[in-house]
Protein backbone atom coordinates (compact mmCIF):
# COMPACT_ATOMS: atom_id res chain seq x y z
CA UNK A 1 0.00 0.00 0.00
CA UNK A 2 0.87 3.18 -1.17
CA UNK A 3 2.21 6.04 1.25
CA UNK A 4 -0.44 8.14 -0.52
CA UNK A 5 -3.13 5.70 -0.26
CA UNK A 6 -2.31 5.27 3.49
CA UNK A 7 -2.75 9.07 4.39
CA UNK A 8 -5.80 9.52 2.77
CA UNK A 9 -7.63 6.60 4.77
CA UNK A 10 -5.95 8.13 7.75
CA UNK A 11 -7.38 11.65 7.07
CA UNK A 12 -10.89 9.85 5.88
CA UNK A 13 -10.47 7.97 9.41
CA UNK A 14 -10.09 11.40 11.36
CA UNK A 15 -12.21 13.26 9.53
CA UNK A 16 -14.70 10.52 10.81
CA UNK A 17 -14.35 10.76 14.25
CA UNK A 18 -14.21 14.41 14.07
CA UNK A 19 -17.86 14.02 12.75
CA UNK A 20 -19.01 11.58 15.42
CA UNK A 21 -17.53 13.85 18.29
CA UNK A 22 -18.74 17.26 16.43
CA UNK A 23 -22.14 15.38 16.64
CA UNK A 24 -21.88 13.82 20.38
CA UNK A 25 -21.07 17.43 21.88
CA UNK A 26 -24.18 18.68 19.67
CA UNK A 27 -26.73 16.42 20.71
CA UNK A 28 -25.12 16.51 24.91
CA UNK A 29 -25.40 20.56 24.13
CA UNK A 30 -28.85 20.25 22.97
CA UNK A 31 -29.99 17.46 25.42
CA UNK A 32 -28.46 20.12 28.69
CA UNK A 33 -30.18 23.48 26.89
CA UNK A 34 -33.75 21.24 27.23
CA UNK A 35 -32.64 19.77 30.79
CA UNK A 36 -32.28 23.52 31.87
CA UNK A 37 -34.99 25.34 30.71
CA UNK A 38 -37.89 22.67 29.28
CA UNK A 39 -40.22 21.29 28.34
CA UNK A 40 -41.98 21.51 31.76
CA UNK A 41 -44.75 19.28 32.14
CA UNK A 42 -48.16 21.19 32.30
CA UNK A 43 -49.01 21.13 36.16
CA UNK A 44 -52.69 21.75 35.65
CA UNK A 45 -54.98 21.83 38.21
CA UNK A 46 -58.43 21.99 36.14
CA UNK A 47 -60.81 21.76 39.26
CA UNK A 48 -60.81 24.48 41.73
CA UNK A 49 -59.76 23.92 45.40
CA UNK A 50 -63.01 24.42 47.20
CA UNK A 51 -61.91 23.18 50.45
CA UNK A 52 -60.90 26.00 53.41
CA UNK A 53 -57.11 26.02 53.75
CA UNK A 54 -57.44 25.31 57.06
CA UNK A 55 -59.55 22.62 57.12
CA UNK A 56 -58.97 18.74 57.11
CA UNK A 57 -60.01 18.10 53.52
CA UNK A 58 -57.34 20.47 52.24
CA UNK A 59 -54.68 18.99 54.57
CA UNK A 60 -55.39 15.47 53.40
CA UNK A 61 -55.24 16.69 50.14
CA UNK A 62 -52.01 18.55 50.24
CA UNK A 63 -50.38 15.40 52.35
CA UNK A 64 -51.62 13.31 49.18
CA UNK A 65 -50.61 14.95 46.22
CA UNK A 66 -47.09 15.96 47.43
CA UNK A 67 -46.41 12.27 49.37
CA UNK A 68 -46.10 14.32 52.48
CA UNK A 69 -46.79 12.63 55.82
CA UNK A 70 -48.59 15.49 57.89
CA UNK A 71 -46.83 15.73 61.15
CA UNK A 72 -47.03 17.74 63.76
CA UNK A 73 -43.60 20.47 64.34
CA UNK A 74 -42.56 23.90 65.58
CA UNK A 75 -40.42 26.21 63.73
CA UNK A 76 -38.05 28.85 64.59
CA UNK A 77 -37.01 31.28 61.93
CA UNK A 78 -33.27 32.26 62.03
CA UNK A 79 -32.45 35.14 60.19
CA UNK A 80 -29.25 35.43 58.27
CA UNK A 81 -26.04 34.12 58.84
CA UNK A 82 -25.81 36.17 62.44
CA UNK A 83 -28.63 34.36 63.65
CA UNK A 84 -28.50 30.93 61.79
CA UNK A 85 -24.63 29.96 62.06
CA UNK A 86 -24.86 30.25 65.61
CA UNK A 87 -27.50 27.97 66.56
CA UNK A 88 -26.54 25.64 63.74
CA UNK A 89 -23.13 25.15 65.90
CA UNK A 90 -24.92 25.07 69.20
CA UNK A 91 -27.11 22.50 68.02
CA UNK A 92 -24.08 20.28 67.15
CA UNK A 93 -22.07 21.14 69.99
CA UNK A 94 -24.70 19.52 71.99
CA UNK A 95 -25.29 16.21 69.76
CA UNK A 96 -25.44 12.64 71.59
CA UNK A 97 -25.55 10.36 69.42
CA UNK A 98 -25.83 11.32 65.78
CA UNK A 99 -25.80 13.70 63.43
CA UNK A 100 -26.68 14.37 59.84
CA UNK A 101 -26.04 16.99 57.18
CA UNK A 102 -26.41 17.55 53.92
CA UNK A 103 -25.42 20.97 51.92
CA UNK A 104 -25.08 22.25 48.36
CA UNK A 105 -22.14 24.04 49.33
CA UNK A 106 -19.64 23.81 52.04
CA UNK A 107 -17.02 26.24 51.14
CA UNK A 108 -13.73 26.52 52.89
CA UNK A 109 -13.65 29.69 55.04
CA UNK A 110 -14.70 30.67 58.53
CA UNK A 111 -17.83 29.49 58.98
CA UNK A 112 -16.70 25.89 57.17
CA UNK A 113 -13.54 25.76 59.84
CA UNK A 114 -15.93 26.24 62.36
CA UNK A 115 -18.61 23.82 61.34
CA UNK A 116 -15.89 21.19 60.21
CA UNK A 117 -14.42 21.68 63.79
CA UNK A 118 -17.56 21.23 65.83
CA UNK A 119 -18.26 17.92 63.37
CA UNK A 120 -14.84 16.81 64.14
CA UNK A 121 -14.99 17.31 67.85
CA UNK A 122 -18.28 15.51 68.37
CA UNK A 123 -17.34 12.49 66.17
CA UNK A 124 -14.12 12.13 68.17
CA UNK A 125 -16.89 12.16 70.98
CA UNK A 126 -18.59 8.37 69.80
CA UNK A 127 -21.45 10.96 68.19
CA UNK A 128 -21.83 9.13 64.44
CA UNK A 129 -21.41 12.26 61.71
CA UNK A 130 -22.36 11.45 58.65
CA UNK A 131 -21.99 14.55 55.78
CA UNK A 132 -23.34 14.56 52.23
CA UNK A 133 -21.94 17.40 50.38
CA UNK A 134 -22.63 18.22 46.64
CA UNK A 135 -19.40 17.83 44.71
CA UNK A 136 -20.68 20.44 41.91
CA UNK A 137 -21.72 23.16 44.11
CA UNK A 138 -18.26 22.65 45.97
CA UNK A 139 -16.33 22.30 43.11
CA UNK A 140 -13.50 24.75 45.10
CA UNK A 141 -13.59 22.54 48.37
CA UNK A 142 -10.96 19.42 47.86
CA UNK A 143 -11.40 16.50 49.45
CA UNK A 144 -8.99 16.67 51.31
CA UNK A 145 -10.65 19.42 53.44
CA UNK A 146 -13.10 16.53 54.98
CA UNK A 147 -9.84 14.15 56.08
CA UNK A 148 -9.66 15.25 59.75
CA UNK A 149 -13.47 14.39 59.73
CA UNK A 150 -12.79 10.87 58.58
CA UNK A 151 -9.74 10.51 60.74
CA UNK A 152 -12.02 11.56 63.75
CA UNK A 153 -14.06 8.38 62.78
CA UNK A 154 -16.83 10.80 60.66
CA UNK A 155 -18.28 9.34 57.47
CA UNK A 156 -18.18 11.87 54.10
CA UNK A 157 -19.52 11.39 50.82
CA UNK A 158 -19.92 13.57 47.84
CA UNK A 159 -23.32 13.66 45.85
CA UNK A 160 -22.41 12.88 41.81
CA UNK A 161 -18.80 13.15 42.07
CA UNK A 162 -17.31 14.27 38.75
CA UNK A 163 -16.01 11.52 36.98
CA UNK A 164 -15.81 9.95 33.65
CA UNK A 165 -18.31 7.43 34.63
CA UNK A 166 -20.76 9.66 36.57
CA UNK A 167 -20.89 12.43 33.43
CA UNK A 168 -24.33 11.65 33.12
CA UNK A 169 -25.74 12.48 36.52
CA UNK A 170 -23.61 15.86 36.15
CA UNK A 171 -27.21 17.89 35.73
CA UNK A 172 -28.72 16.43 38.66
CA UNK A 173 -27.22 18.11 42.15
CA UNK A 174 -28.82 17.39 45.58
CA UNK A 175 -29.46 21.19 46.50
CA UNK A 176 -31.03 20.34 49.78
CA UNK A 177 -29.66 22.28 52.90
CA UNK A 178 -30.75 20.45 56.21
CA UNK A 179 -28.76 19.04 59.05
CA UNK A 180 -30.92 16.78 61.84
CA UNK A 181 -29.26 16.47 65.68
CA UNK A 182 -30.41 13.14 67.33
CA UNK A 183 -33.30 12.74 65.42
CA UNK A 184 -35.22 15.49 67.40
CA UNK A 185 -33.59 18.60 66.17
CA UNK A 186 -33.27 19.64 62.15
CA UNK A 187 -32.36 22.55 60.25
CA UNK A 188 -33.80 23.16 57.16
CA UNK A 189 -33.32 26.60 54.53
CA UNK A 190 -32.03 28.56 51.67
CA UNK A 191 -28.23 28.76 52.94
CA UNK A 192 -24.81 26.75 52.54
CA UNK A 193 -21.80 26.62 54.29
CA UNK A 194 -19.88 29.81 53.29
CA UNK A 195 -18.52 33.01 54.45
CA UNK A 196 -20.91 34.95 51.95
CA UNK A 197 -23.83 34.18 54.31
CA UNK A 198 -21.55 36.17 57.32
CA UNK A 199 -19.45 37.69 56.34
CA UNK A 200 -19.90 38.82 52.39
CA UNK A 201 -16.79 38.84 50.35
CA UNK A 202 -14.69 41.16 49.33
CA UNK A 203 -16.36 44.67 48.45
CA UNK A 204 -19.88 42.73 49.18
CA UNK A 205 -22.11 42.66 51.16
CA UNK A 206 -23.19 39.09 53.40
CA UNK A 207 -26.37 37.47 51.36
CA UNK A 208 -29.49 37.87 52.67
CA UNK A 209 -30.87 34.68 53.68
CA UNK A 210 -33.11 32.34 56.26
CA UNK A 211 -32.99 28.79 58.04
CA UNK A 212 -35.21 27.58 60.12
CA UNK A 213 -34.98 25.44 62.88
CA UNK A 214 -37.26 22.21 63.15
CA UNK A 215 -38.44 20.67 66.54
CA UNK A 216 -40.91 17.60 66.84
CA UNK A 217 -42.44 14.60 65.08
CA UNK A 218 -41.75 16.51 60.98
CA UNK A 219 -37.87 16.08 62.16
CA UNK A 220 -38.45 12.12 61.12
CA UNK A 221 -39.43 13.94 57.16
CA UNK A 222 -35.61 15.61 57.13
CA UNK A 223 -34.60 12.17 58.24
CA UNK A 224 -36.17 10.00 55.59
CA UNK A 225 -34.98 12.51 52.70
CA UNK A 226 -31.33 12.32 54.06
CA UNK A 227 -31.77 8.73 53.99
CA UNK A 228 -32.26 8.74 50.67
CA UNK A 229 -29.51 10.44 49.06
CA UNK A 230 -27.12 8.91 52.06
CA UNK A 231 -28.12 5.46 50.05
CA UNK A 232 -27.78 6.72 46.41
CA UNK A 233 -23.70 7.76 47.83
CA UNK A 234 -22.58 5.21 50.15
CA UNK A 235 -24.96 2.28 49.49
CA UNK A 236 -25.44 2.17 53.35
CA UNK A 237 -29.39 1.79 54.23
CA UNK A 238 -29.02 4.64 57.23
CA UNK A 239 -30.16 2.32 60.50
CA UNK A 240 -29.45 2.17 64.20
CA UNK A 241 -31.64 3.07 67.12
CA UNK A 242 -29.51 6.66 67.50
CA UNK A 243 -30.93 8.29 64.08
CA UNK A 244 -34.51 7.59 65.28
CA UNK A 245 -35.07 9.35 68.23
CA UNK A 246 -38.56 11.16 66.98
CA UNK A 247 -39.94 13.34 69.75
CA UNK A 248 -43.79 13.75 69.61
CA UNK A 249 -44.69 17.42 70.00
CA UNK A 250 -48.79 17.82 70.16
CA UNK A 251 -48.50 21.58 70.65
CA UNK A 252 -46.68 21.75 67.26
CA UNK A 253 -48.47 23.17 63.95
CA UNK A 254 -49.62 20.46 61.44
CA UNK A 255 -46.63 20.17 58.25
CA UNK A 256 -45.41 18.09 55.53
CA UNK A 257 -41.69 17.38 54.46
CA UNK A 258 -41.40 17.19 50.59
CA UNK A 259 -39.03 15.89 49.52
CA UNK A 260 -38.08 16.27 45.71
CA UNK A 261 -36.30 14.70 42.91
CA UNK A 262 -36.22 14.65 39.49
CA UNK A 263 -35.83 10.79 38.75
CA UNK A 264 -39.91 10.00 38.27
CA UNK A 265 -40.30 12.92 35.68
CA UNK A 266 -42.64 15.06 37.96
CA UNK A 267 -41.18 16.46 41.62
CA UNK A 268 -42.89 16.66 44.53
CA UNK A 269 -42.30 20.47 45.30
CA UNK A 270 -43.68 21.71 42.13
CA UNK A 271 -46.76 19.68 42.55
CA UNK A 272 -46.83 21.65 46.18
CA UNK A 273 -46.24 24.85 44.98
CA UNK A 274 -48.70 24.59 42.37
CA UNK A 275 -50.92 23.23 44.25
CA UNK A 276 -51.03 26.17 46.93
CA UNK A 277 -51.30 28.88 44.76
CA UNK A 278 -53.87 27.55 43.09
CA UNK A 279 -55.71 27.46 46.14
CA UNK A 280 -54.89 30.71 47.58
CA UNK A 281 -57.69 33.33 47.98
CA UNK A 282 -56.20 36.27 49.33
CA UNK A 283 -52.61 37.26 49.21
CA UNK A 284 -49.27 35.01 48.21
CA UNK A 285 -45.85 36.07 49.13
CA UNK A 286 -43.01 34.73 47.24
CA UNK A 287 -39.12 35.28 48.29
CA UNK A 288 -36.76 33.45 45.65
CA UNK A 289 -33.34 34.37 44.23
CA UNK A 290 -33.96 33.26 40.72
CA UNK A 291 -37.50 33.54 39.37
CA UNK A 292 -37.68 32.06 35.99
CA UNK A 293 -41.32 30.18 36.39
CA UNK A 294 -42.57 27.78 33.58
CA UNK A 295 -45.42 27.96 31.63
CA UNK A 296 -47.48 26.36 34.47
CA UNK A 297 -46.61 28.47 37.17
CA UNK A 298 -46.98 32.34 35.34
CA UNK A 299 -50.55 30.87 34.00
CA UNK A 300 -51.58 29.93 37.90
CA UNK A 301 -50.23 32.85 39.32
CA UNK A 302 -51.68 35.22 36.42
CA UNK A 303 -55.21 33.55 37.17
CA UNK A 304 -54.94 34.18 41.11
CA UNK A 305 -54.62 38.07 40.33
CA UNK A 306 -57.30 38.33 37.68
CA UNK A 307 -59.88 35.54 38.40
CA UNK A 308 -59.80 35.46 42.16
CA UNK A 309 -58.76 38.37 42.65
CA UNK A 310 -55.81 37.25 44.99
CA UNK A 311 -52.98 40.15 45.49
CA UNK A 312 -48.70 38.51 44.40
CA UNK A 313 -46.09 39.85 45.01
CA UNK A 314 -42.73 38.49 44.51
CA UNK A 315 -39.41 39.68 45.97
CA UNK A 316 -36.24 38.59 43.94
CA UNK A 317 -32.63 39.47 43.45
CA UNK A 318 -31.54 42.94 42.03
CA UNK A 319 -28.38 43.84 40.89
CA UNK A 320 -26.03 41.97 43.09
CA UNK A 321 -27.03 38.90 42.24
CA UNK A 322 -24.58 36.25 41.50
CA UNK A 323 -26.08 35.04 38.32
CA UNK A 324 -26.96 38.02 36.24
CA UNK A 325 -28.03 36.05 33.57
CA UNK A 326 -31.05 34.60 35.25
CA UNK A 327 -32.32 38.23 36.07
CA UNK A 328 -31.97 39.68 32.51
CA UNK A 329 -34.16 36.00 31.48
CA UNK A 330 -36.68 36.79 34.09
CA UNK A 331 -38.10 39.76 31.86
CA UNK A 332 -39.94 37.55 29.95
CA UNK A 333 -42.06 36.04 32.31
CA UNK A 334 -41.80 39.20 34.69
CA UNK A 335 -43.84 41.57 31.56
CA UNK A 336 -46.37 38.80 31.76
CA UNK A 337 -47.19 38.75 35.26
CA UNK A 338 -46.58 42.55 35.49
CA UNK A 339 -49.20 43.06 32.93
CA UNK A 340 -51.39 40.65 34.87
CA UNK A 341 -51.54 42.87 37.78
CA UNK A 342 -48.52 41.05 39.83
CA UNK A 343 -46.29 42.80 41.84
CA UNK A 344 -42.65 42.44 42.02
CA UNK A 345 -39.95 43.32 43.77
CA UNK A 346 -35.77 43.45 43.30
CA UNK A 347 -34.02 43.69 46.16
CA UNK A 348 -31.02 46.29 46.66
CA UNK A 349 -28.64 46.31 49.59
CA UNK A 350 -27.35 42.34 48.87
CA UNK A 351 -27.72 38.93 47.52
CA UNK A 352 -30.90 37.84 48.58
CA UNK A 353 -30.73 33.79 48.36
CA UNK A 354 -34.07 33.11 50.75
CA UNK A 355 -36.85 30.48 49.00
CA UNK A 356 -40.14 31.07 50.90
CA UNK A 357 -43.97 31.04 49.93
CA UNK A 358 -46.83 32.58 52.18
CA UNK A 359 -50.42 31.40 51.41
CA UNK A 360 -53.05 33.52 52.78
CA UNK A 361 -51.31 34.11 56.21
CA UNK A 362 -51.79 30.54 56.97
CA UNK A 363 -49.36 28.10 54.97
CA UNK A 364 -45.62 28.38 54.50
CA UNK A 365 -43.09 26.78 52.41
CA UNK A 366 -39.79 26.96 53.37
CA UNK A 367 -36.78 24.86 52.19
CA UNK A 368 -34.16 25.08 49.71
CA UNK A 369 -36.16 25.44 45.94
CA UNK A 370 -35.57 27.82 43.93
CA UNK A 371 -38.96 29.39 41.81
CA UNK A 372 -36.97 27.80 38.29
CA UNK A 373 -36.90 25.01 36.05
CA UNK A 374 -33.79 23.87 37.45
CA UNK A 375 -34.76 23.48 41.17
CA UNK A 376 -38.23 22.07 39.75
CA UNK A 377 -37.24 19.62 37.93
CA UNK A 378 -33.30 18.72 37.87
CA UNK A 379 -32.55 18.92 41.43
CA UNK A 380 -33.15 16.98 44.23
CA UNK A 381 -34.79 19.13 47.10
CA UNK A 382 -35.94 19.78 50.63
CA UNK A 383 -39.29 21.94 51.51
CA UNK A 384 -41.25 21.80 54.76
CA UNK A 385 -44.94 23.71 53.92
CA UNK A 386 -46.50 24.63 57.75
CA UNK A 387 -49.94 25.69 58.35
CA UNK A 388 -48.81 28.22 60.85
CA UNK A 389 -50.84 31.51 61.01
CA UNK A 390 -47.96 32.69 63.90
CA UNK A 391 -44.88 31.64 61.50
CA UNK A 392 -46.21 33.37 58.59
CA UNK A 393 -47.21 36.50 60.68
CA UNK A 394 -43.26 36.86 61.08
CA UNK A 395 -42.28 35.87 57.87
CA UNK A 396 -44.71 38.29 55.87
CA UNK A 397 -43.18 40.73 58.43
CA UNK A 398 -40.02 39.84 56.93
CA UNK A 399 -41.44 40.36 53.60
CA UNK A 400 -42.64 44.06 54.57
CA UNK A 401 -38.97 44.79 56.20
CA UNK A 402 -37.38 43.64 52.96
CA UNK A 403 -39.89 45.40 50.45
CA UNK A 404 -38.27 48.76 52.36
CA UNK A 405 -34.91 47.78 50.78
CA UNK A 406 -36.53 46.86 47.42
CA UNK A 407 -37.30 48.44 44.34
CA UNK A 408 -40.42 47.65 42.67
CA UNK A 409 -40.07 46.47 38.86
CA UNK A 410 -42.28 48.11 36.53
CA UNK A 411 -42.86 46.69 32.82
CA UNK A 412 -40.68 50.22 31.33
CA UNK A 413 -37.72 48.91 33.42
CA UNK A 414 -37.42 46.19 31.16
CA UNK A 415 -35.16 46.08 28.65
CA UNK A 416 -36.42 43.86 25.46
CA UNK A 417 -34.39 41.29 23.78
CA UNK A 418 -32.81 42.90 21.78
CA UNK A 419 -30.49 44.17 24.42
CA UNK A 420 -29.43 40.97 25.35
CA UNK A 421 -26.26 38.96 23.97
CA UNK A 422 -26.48 36.56 21.45
CA UNK A 423 -26.24 33.41 23.57
CA UNK A 424 -28.66 35.03 25.89
CA UNK A 425 -31.62 35.32 22.64
CA UNK A 426 -31.10 31.86 22.11
CA UNK A 427 -32.23 30.99 25.82
CA UNK A 428 -34.60 33.28 25.53
CA UNK A 429 -36.50 32.21 22.68
CA UNK A 430 -36.61 28.44 24.29
CA UNK A 431 -38.03 30.38 27.11
CA UNK A 432 -40.36 32.53 25.12
CA UNK A 433 -41.99 29.32 23.21
CA UNK A 434 -42.24 27.72 27.09
CA UNK A 435 -44.07 31.09 27.40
Amino acid sequence: MSQRSQRSRSHAATHFLAAVGAGAILVQGSRVLLNFFGPALPYSMPEQNKFALDSPEFLQFLSLVTDGTLRRSRMTRLRNGAEFYPAILEAIGRAKHAINLEFYEFGRGAIGDRVLAALCERARAGVHVRVIVDALGSFGTPGSYFEPLRAAGGQMQWYHPLRWDTWQNANNRTHRKLLVIDGETGFIGGAGIADRWLTGQPGQPAWRDTMFCVEGEAVAGLISTFCENWLECSGEILSGEEQFRFRALPQGEQSLVVSSTPHGGATQARILFQALIKSARRVIRITTPYFLPDRSARLALAEAVQKRGVRVQILTAGPKIDHPIVRRLSRRPSRHLLRAGAEIYEYQPAMIHAKLMTVDEQWNVVGSTNFDHRSFALNDEVNLAIRDPGLAQVLDRDFAEDLASSRRVCEDMLQERSMLAPEEKLVDRVLELES
